[in-house]
């Protein structure tokens, strides 16, 4: 798992329990999802079509800090499937795991389009 981002927890990121509300941190993975998706298919109109069982196995606290892990599943033809983990870098626990999130390649009229892409890229060897 290749981990990208780095959030740290916020008062603004908790629920009345005090501890990381599950829709920001749904919010975070998303993003850093189609973020990912966008550098690897080098377009910016991509759309998260499916996600899969979401299993929360902890939490977080105001003041810790989680990153968010992404592989590349699969490469389809207008679609990529991704995984995600979420981990705790205070506890060093998971905090989250979602098996398959498939983002979609769109056309300017935003309809699916196939992408040409069978293999992860990385910026530095694209220059």
């Amino acid at each position: 798992m290749r981990f990208h981002t780095r959030k740290w927890v916020k008062p603004e990121d908790l629920n009345p329990n005090g501890t990381l509300f599950g829709g920001k941190l749904l919010s975070w993975i998303d993003e850093e999802l189609a973020l990912y998706t966008i550098i690897q298919l080098e377009n910016t109109r991509v759309v998260t079509k499916y996600m899969s069982e979401i299993n929360f196995k902890s939490s977080a606290r105001q003041g810790d800090i989680v990153e968010i892990g992404i592989d590349v599943v699969k490469f389809g033809n207008t679609s990529l499937v991704l995984t995600c983990a979420v981990r705790n870098m205070m506890t060093r626990e998971i905090i989250i795991t979602i098996d398959q999130t498939t983002m979609v390649n769109l056309d300017e009229n935003g309809k699916p389009k196939a992408h040409g892409k069978t293999q992860i890229e990385f910026v530095k060897d694209r220059l």
